[in-house]
């Protein structure tokens, strides 16, 4: 039995227990991941369904429905290298016989032999600092809400820190977060410091005994030399806070830019340490084989994923759910 068979089992054993936690996550993941399930997915079918064999016509047509699925062309090369030797050594001939080895070779593209940790690295003592880095309009400030109205939910203390004073509104939109969702906020005038800020904010979750602190910044990647010295400063206000902080800096992306967001990747780890991506607006593409290429090409894990416009619809990301809510209908 497959990757695929054995996950397939085990969340429809799920459902039939009435797991409802469970059963509601796997709906959300299928949910958001509709439009690209409806292009990728339907391609591969048509490509079983149009090809009585496994010949390089398959192959190529493959090759170019990965691609179209943003999965990036360095992963696919390795991808077919790989698949092409499985047919050969399993004397596979039949395109159907090969639907469940794809499946499962994508799968073993995002893991490889390495354990990511997908979960949030909370600080054993005092508070739990988690930077958040990225361009404009990816949807940073609108995340870092709806991270911080779970953690909120699970009846922890929280800050938040309007460290980004350059975006217009940017502050009283993290303002307005805080004050829905039921956070405090720290905050300057646009223009401030945001170190300042920063510094303002950590003696005041040092002081009150806050459990996170969730910390908003600039996305000027265009001027990257200032950029990095803002992030070197900020960073070096968290250490002095916080020892080993900041414990999570996470990087920010929209899926809907698809291979524009690999690059933004690639910048980031020049200019800072980034832990982890936060992979919003999946819903809205239908290249959700971004996810596969970020792990591939950028060495990052994939931490949470955007899969709509509620607060609970980001969710902490996991391969079994995103492949199952890819491939439900294929097998």
């Amino acid at each position: 039995m497959g990757f695929f068979s054995k996950i397939k089992n085990v969340f429809q054993n799920e459902e039939k227990n009435k797991n409802q936690d469970v059963k509601k996550e796997v709906q959300v993941y299928e949910k958001g991941l509709t439009k690209t399930r409806e292009n990728f997915v339907s391609r591969l079918a048509s490509l079983t369904k149009n090809h009585k064999k496994i010949d390089e016509d398959y192959f190529d047509e493959l090759e170019e429905i990965l691609i179209m699925a943003d999965i990036g062309v360095n992963t696919v090369m390795e991808f077919m290298d790989r698949l092409r030797a499985r047919v050969r050594k399993e004397k596979i001939e039949s395109p159907e016989d090969l639907k469940e080895v794809i499946v499962d070779e994508l799968f073993i593209i995002y893991v490889h032999d390495d354990v990511l940790v997908n979960k949030i690295q909370y600080a054993k003592e005092g508070p739990t600092v988690l930077l958040f880095v990225g361009v404009n309009g990816v949807g940073k400030t609108t995340t870092i809400g709806k991270l911080a109205h779970q953690q909120v939910e699970a009846g922890k203390k929280v800050l938040l820190v309007a460290a980004d004073t350059f975006r217009a509104g940017a502050v009283e939109q993290l303002k307005e977060w805080a004050k829905r969702i039921g956070a405090d906020c720290t905050y300057k005038d646009s223009g401030s410091d945001p170190a300042s800020v920063v510094y303002d904010g950590l003696q005041k979750a040092k002081n009150e005994n806050y459990d996170v602190v969730l910390i908003d910044t600039a996305g000027r990647l265009q001027n990257k030399v200032n950029l990095m010295k803002e992030l070197e400063k900020i960073n070096r206000v968290i250490g002095s806070f916080i020892e080993n902080a900041p414990h999570e800096t996470l990087l920010v992306l929209d899926a809907t830019t698809g291979q524009n967001g690999i690059s933004q990747a690639k910048a980031f780890q020049e200019i800072t340490n980034i832990t982890g991506i936060v992979l919003t607006k999946l819903d809205g593409t239908a290249k959700g084989g971004i996810v596969l290429a970020i792990k591939e090409e950028v060495g990052l894990p994939v931490k949470y994923i955007g899969l709509g416009e509620t607060k609970e619809d980001l969710q902490v990301f996991d391969i079994e759910k995103y492949i199952y809510g890819l491939f439900k209908d294929m097998m």
